[in-house]
């Protein structure tokens, strides 16, 4: 049940990530600059800290070529997920808005690779689907019903 703080943190964090991105842009005044902090951001916390952890532990060695590429993909998609939201910023979307149609269609496109990944050993039950209109409604909902920005 540990892991339950874990996703409060993710919540936590993700949940400020958009609005204090968009506050740091525009601050900045210029997307770029931006992504390069969420760049160096990323890399302390992604790249330094894991170093040290794995090195203490003697662990730096062993990675195999299928978790390394795999791996590696994920987390180019989550420096790519942060450019978009960076750019779409820069376009005109404000948070208020930007944030709830990617966190509401995320969730979405998660099961449906995740499917993918790992197929379902019985069949689908139609709830899934009730599902997916609920976050696309709730995403809906958000944007409906935000407070003038």
């Amino acid at each position: 049940m540990g892991w339950v703080i874990f996703v409060a943190g993710a919540v936590l964090s993700w949940g400020a990530y958009g609005a204090l991105l968009h506050l740091g842009q525009t601050q900045l005044g210029n997307p770029l600059k931006a992504l390069l902090c969420v760049g160096m951001a990323y890399f302390l916390i992604g790249v330094v800290v894991p170093v040290l952890g794995l090195s203490a532990q003697g662990s730096l060695a062993g990675f195999n070529t299928n978790g390394l590429m795999t791996a590696t993909t994920a987390g180019a998609l989550g420096a790519a997920g942060a450019a978009c939201i960076i750019w779409a910023f820069k376009a005109g979307g404000l948070p208020v808005y930007v944030m709830p149609l990617v966190f509401g269609g995320a969730p979405i496109v998660n099961v449906l690779i995740s499917m993918t990944i790992h197929p379902p050993k019985t069949a689908i039950n139609p709830m899934l689907y009730v599902g997916f209109l609920l976050a696309s409604a709730g995403a809906a909902m958000v944007l409906y019903f935000r407070p003038a920005a």
